[in-house]
């Protein structure tokens, strides 16, 4: 069974960092496009960030400002996205996922596998 789960979230104040994990078990995905997502008010879920596969080549949504950074281990197949600076806006539930090909997609309905989120609290 293919999973993916996410873990590291947690309740943290304004400009506190967190690390989150997506662990990919059942196949590799490391040479397919990984993803985070998070709900939003204006869609189901607003892209975070993605890697490509195979590669390093990250995006990130505009909201980011430069405050995550997405990376992936590949020997572990796992992805983490660094987050500092962090802000009331971003608390939310934190959605990994993967792709059927290696390029990055900003649309949720472009992936393919979903963990089930791991919730972010952030308090002013």
């Amino acid at each position: 069974q293919v999973r993916l789960v996410e873990s590291g979230g947690g309740v943290v104040q304004a400009g506190d960092s967190l690390r989150l994990s997506c662990a990919a078990s059942g196949r590799t995905f490391t040479q397919n496009a990984m993803a985070w997502f998070r709900p939003a008010p204006d869609k189901e879920r607003e892209f975070v960030a993605g890697i490509i596969g195979g590669d390093k080549l990250a995006f990130y949504g505009d909201f980011v400002k430069g405050r995550f950074t997405i990376s992936r281990d590949v020997a572990k197949d796992t992805v983490f996205l660094e987050m500092n600076n962090l802000e009331p806006e971003d608390t939310a539930v934190y959605f990994c996922a993967a792709r059927s090909s290696v390029h990055v997609r900003r649309a949720a309905e472009e992936y393919d596998y979903w963990g089930r989120g791991t919730q972010v609290t952030v308090s002013s």
